[in-house]
Formats: structure tokens, C-alpha cells, sequence
């Protein structure tokens, strides 16, 4: 029978803060039972709470109903302790704030007892994935993951109070809004009232905090939950929360050195670590030329190598008809890993760049005295020799080389030197490597709808200078728009925007839009330009990346408290579901058609 609290029940501190000052101090302290060791005449009990661990002594001189209660504990009993804090009696747990004291305990309640939970709350979990989160409220209680949110937490209070200090002003933009094109699917909600029309969750609160601007708040600032139903991987979630932010009257540097300045700060504040600031600058063609990525790791070097020119004479019909075809040859280099490189694991490399769209790879491995070459058979003597020399490649090395157009070349190189990286131990841990990427092309060409997309979004400046590309080659077209790139992984996308309502219509009848279409999608926007429109721009962070970056996780779902898994369903409740009832779908005006898989 569970036992209740009462007004004499009142927590002095948390378990992890019971300390050797506190030595005498009597003290009531609650949590959960991790562990209890029974020693006959001595029970030991692992009290747990969200700060960590405190040993519980009961012995002879505690009272026998005290010392029965705690004979009856089990793991995860939730109960609420008093007694005195004393030095412990045995040996000293170095592992834990708490590891030179105990609590001798007077009296103890059991607030709710425990069934053996189907997942051990431990430091190490050593259970499936899909049962972690069916049982969440219980996985959730391991320490990593009581340090992750809480390390959220943090990062959510310094965001709030540093960009309140920075005269930001915290405004709510609605949750259900009119579905407008921004690169991923929407999330659509029905409308009861309005049969046949929805709403849908904002994919971010872009358009509503131009608005802000053009409404002259000036400086705006939301930690503003966003929906995209689109494919999950590691980094991405069905729901997500950045930090949201415009600005009127400011350049492009002035919200990059806004975003740096909280950087700075939640890093140290969190971390203890000093972020150097101003962050490295790469514009996008660099990214892509030295790293094959947008969001390039810069942790390590192997960076990708043009060596078109050096080619040009090797009667190697591949990287001939690469060349002709508008393409390239580049190449990356693996120091000193060609002893473990094999054949075996190049060819295996070989099957993971055929699969992400790669024709082959060509390469040269230098074990011996002589470098071993898959094209050898096409070069003359000397050749060989002299490739390795203009290259930088030395004995030891490995030499991987593709030849294609470039939109295919630098992807797929950048994607063999992060897996290279990660097999050959290139990558330092604790580091952290900023750089902004800038210059983004405004347009990309869609192959499926044969027109071009917007690569940020419609609303984005272009360079004043990419002006007259627009209606005769889009293409070089380039966007005042910037990303802020951590370890590999992209923390935040901004641009500024387009404030002149005929510049905007221009974009849009660039990506294909007629004036119907526009007014109907974007129209208030655009007649919101016509009445005074300061310049403006802004950007929206990942909080939960940057959680999970600052964290060391490698997934999303270590940095958040309910995560949905591939297939965007959430074990735990079984979300999504059919509604209980015929009715309810019948007062929207839906219904549900089976269909074949």
C-alpha cells in the first residue's frame, strides 16, 4: 500500500547535491531505487533522482520497521527518505559527487512500489531500440539521457535570455497556417468548420516573421516548434524546434555575428569551451570543390584534388569521356592507409559509390615499391610516377578517383572521405569546427518537374550582382543566404530577404508561378511589401542538433524526450491512429479508403 506525503515531508535537496559540508546535517531527500544490496545486518540503497546518486545506510541501529521497509525495496521503488548525512563507513565511490558521504536513515516511506521494469535504467542500455522507446518514461530515466535534456534545457534558457538582453522581443506565430510551398511536404489539419479545407503546421514561421518586420517589431526571436513530413535519418525529425530570429535593418554580418555571439555564449556557459569567433568563411562553390559537402566536416583534411589538368594526356577512355562531357576527374587521398585499404575494402567502397550514383572508381594504392594501379594498363611508362608526384601521394598512401560531371564527382567523394574518416580514426572528438557557407545558388535544376526550385526558399535576396541572370540564366544566379555548419553537421540556414514586391513577383515567375498562382499561394506577402518594408533578414537554428552535437549523440532522438522512429510513428502511444469513432471523421467531412499496399 502506498504511502503518502505530508506537510513534514519536505525535500532539503537533491540526492546529487548531498555533499561532505552537509556531514551532520539532517536532510529528507526522494527519488527512485536503483540498486539495494542486502548484507544481513546492513542494507545499502542507490537513491536516484534526476542529479544524480546518494547511498542510503541502514543498520542495526536503525528502527525495525525502517529496516523492514528497506529489506522490501525492489528497483525503481519511488520512496522519500529522512536522516543524517555522515562520512561513509566503507570504501569511497570516486565515480559520483556524492562518493564520500550517506545518509543514515530514520524514516522512510514508500511512495509508490515498482513490477520489475521490462528495460534496467543503467548507464549502459543493452536493449533493442524499439523496446527503449515503447518503454520511454522508463529509458528516459538513464543519466545520459537526464543529461542530454537537461543540457537542452540549458541551451533553450541561454537563447532566451541572450537575445532578450540583444533586444529581441519574443513573439508566438500561429501553429496552424495556410499551406504554402516551402520544400517539404506539410503536415495538413482538417478544418471542422471549413469542410474540405485544412490548415497545416507551419514548416517553419518563415512568412509570419517577415510579417513581424513590415509590422516594425524590428527584432523577433521564437523557440518555435516546426512539422515537415519528410524521409527521418539520424538528424531529422517529423517535428523539430529551432531558434527563430529576424532582424530589420541588418546585413547579413550583422545576424552572422548575432548567431556567433550566442554560440560563444552557450558553449562556454555549457561546455566550459571557448569558440573562436568570427567563424571561418566558405562560399558554397569552395565547400563543394574541397569537401563534396555544403556542410563540410573540417575536422580532418583528405581534401578532394582537380586533377583534370593532370589527366588530360592518359589514354584512359573514362576519364576521357568524363572530360568531353563537361565533367571532371578529382581524387582524394588517404595518408598512410594502405595497409588498411585492401583490394577487399576498396572494392567494397566501389559498391558504396555505385550505389550513391558514382559510375565506378578508379584508384591507386601504394604498398610496395611500385604503386598499384586499377587503369594501369592504359598509362605509358612514367605516367604513373608522375601522377603520384603532382598529386602529393607518397608510399603508404591510397588514391581514390572518380570522373563524371561535377554534380555527381564532388557528392559522392565527399561522402567516401566522411566514411574514410570515421574507418580510419582521422576525426578528433571533442572538437568543434564552425564555419559559415555562403553564396548558396538561389536556383536548382528539379530533373523530375524540369524546372528550377528555389534551393532555400522563394523569399531569399539574390546577390545585386546575379541580377541580370535572372530570366536569362538562373542558374548563376547566387543568394544572399548563409548556413552555420558544426562538425558536419548544419546548425542553421538564413538569408536575407526580398523586400521589393516587384523583385518577389520576379522570383516567383522565375520558379514557374503565373500571377494567379502567386496571389493565391503568396499574395498577402506580397501586397505586405507594398506598404513600407524595411530591410530585413534572419535565420532559424536547430536546437535539437545543437543539443545533439554539444551532447556527442548520434541521433536526435538522445536529445529529445518523445522522438518518433523511421517510419514518423511513436511507439509509446502508438500515434498516428484512426480516431475511436466514425463521428468525428464524419464532422470533418473525411473518409478513410483502404488501399493496397
Amino acid at each position: 500500500m502506498a504511502e503518502f506525503l505530508t506537510n513534514e515531508d519536505k525535500r532539503t535537496c537533491y540526492c546529487g547535491e548531498v555533499s561532505e559540508q552537509m556531514i551532520g546535517s539532517d536532510v529528507c531527500v526522494m527519488g527512485w531505487v536503483q540498486r539495494r544490496r542486502d548484507l544481513g545486518s546492513l542494507i545499502f540503497i542507490d537513491l536516484r533522482d534526476r542529479t544524480g546518486i546518494v547511498q542510503l545506510a541502514f543498520g542495526d541501529a536503525t528502527d525495525r520497521g525502517v529496516f523492514e521497509k528497506a529489506l522490501s525495496c525492489r528497483a525503481e521503488y519511488v520512496i522519500c527518505v529522512h536522516g543524517k548525512v555522515i562520512r561513509r563507513g566503507g570504501a569511497v565511490n570516486p565515480n559520483i559527487a556524492t562518493g564520500a558521504v550517506e545518509i543514515d536513515v530514520s524514516s522512510l516511506k514508500i511512495l509508490s512500489a515498482a513490477q520489475t521494469p521490462p528495460i534496467e535504467v543503467s548507464d549502459s542500455r543493452k536493449v533493442k531500440d524499439e523496446t527503449a522507446l515503447k518503454y520511454r518514461y522508463i529509458d528516459l530515466r538513464r543519466p545520459e539521457l537526464q543529461r542530454n535534456i537537461r543540457i537542452r534545457h540549458e541551451i533553450a534558457r541561454i537563447a532566451r535570455e541572450y537575445y532578450y538582453e540583444n533586444g529581441f522581443y519574443e513573439i508566438e506565430t500561429p501553429m496552424m497556417i495556410k499551406p504554402t510551398p516551402e520544400g517539404a511536404r506539410d503536415y495538413l489539419v482538417p478544418s471542422r468548420i471549413h469542410k474540405g479545407h485544412f490548415y497545416a503546421l507551419p514548416q517553419s514561421p518563415q512568412i509570419y516573421k517577415q510579417l513581424l518586420m513590415v509590422s516594425g517589431f524590428d527584432r523577433y526571436i521564437q523557440i518555435a516548434r516546426c512539422f515537415r513530413d519528410e524521409d527521418l535519418r539520424a538528424d531529422r525529425q517529423p517535428e523539430f524546434t529551432q531558434i527563430d530570429l529576424e532582424m530589420s535593418f541588418a546585413t547579413q554580418e550583422d545576424i552572422m555575428a548575432m548567431n556567433e555571439g550566442f554560440i560563444k555564449r552557450v558553449f562556454k556557459e555549457v561546455l566550459g569551451v571557448e569558440v573562436e569567433t568570427p567563424m571561418k568563411h566558405l562560399t558554397f562553390r569552395e565547400a563543394m570543390d574541397r569537401y563534396g559537402s555544403d556542410k563540410p566536416d573540417t575536422r580532418f583534411g583528405m581534401e578532394i584534388q582537380d586533377i583534370t589538368a593532370k589527366v588530360e594526356n592518359i589514354d584512359f577512355v573514362v576519364f576521357r569521356q568524363a572530360v568531353e562531357a563537361g565533367g571532371s576527374v578529382r581524387c582524394i587521398i588517404a595518408e598512410n592507409a594502405a595497409q588498411e585499404l585492401t583490394r577487399k575494402e576498396i572494392d567494397k567502397l566501389t559498391e558504396h559509390a555505385k550505389g550513391i550514383g558514382a559510375k565506378g572508381l578508379a584508384y591507386i594504392r601504394w604498398v610496395d615499391e611500385t604503386p598499384s594501379c586499377s587503369f594501369a594498363k592504359f598509362l605509358k611508362e612514367g605516367e604513373l610516377e608522375k601522377l603520384c608526384q603532382d598529386t602529393g601521394m607518397k608510399r603508404g598512401d591510397v588514391m581514390l578517383i572518380l570522373s563524371d560531371k561535377d554534380k555527381t564527382v564532388l557528392p559522392v567523394l565527399g561522402a567516401l572521405r566522411l566514411i574514410l574518416g570515421k574507418k580510419l580514426n582521422l576525426i578528433p572528438e571533442n572538437k568543434f569546427n564552425f564555419l559559415w557557407i555562403t553564396e548558396f545558388p538561389f536556383f536548382e535544376w528539379n530533373d523530375e518537374t524540369n524546372h528550377w526550385d528555389a534551393m532555400h526558399h522563394p523569399f531569399t535576396m539574390p546577390l545585386e550582382e546575379c541580377l541580370p541572370y535572372l530570366e536569362t540564366d538562373p542558374g548563376k544566379v547566387r543568394a544572399k543566404c548563409y548556413d552555420m555548419v558544426l562538425n558536419g553537421t548544419e546548425l542553421l540556414s538564413g538569408s536575407i530577404r526580398i523586400t521589393d514586391w516587384q523583385l518577389q513577383e520576379k522570383m516567383f515567375a522565375a520558379l514557374g508561378m503565373g500571377p494567379e498562382e502567386i496571389d493565391r499561394k503568396f499574395g498577402f506577402l506580397v501586397d505586405a511589401y507594398k506598404y513600407g518594408a524595411p530591410p530585413h533578414g534572419g535565420s532559424g537554428m536547430g536546437l535539437d542538433r545543437l543539443a545533439m552535437v554539444m551532447c556527442g549523440a548520434d541521433s536526435l532522438r538522445d536529445v529529445l524526450a518523445f522522438p518518433k522512429v523511421q517510419n514518423a510513428s511513436e511507439l509509446m502511444s502508438g500515434c498516428p491512429a484512426l480516431p475511436d469513432d466514425e463521428k468525428t471523421l464524419a464532422e470533418l467531412g473525411i473518409k478513410v479508403i483502404e488501399t493496397e499496399e
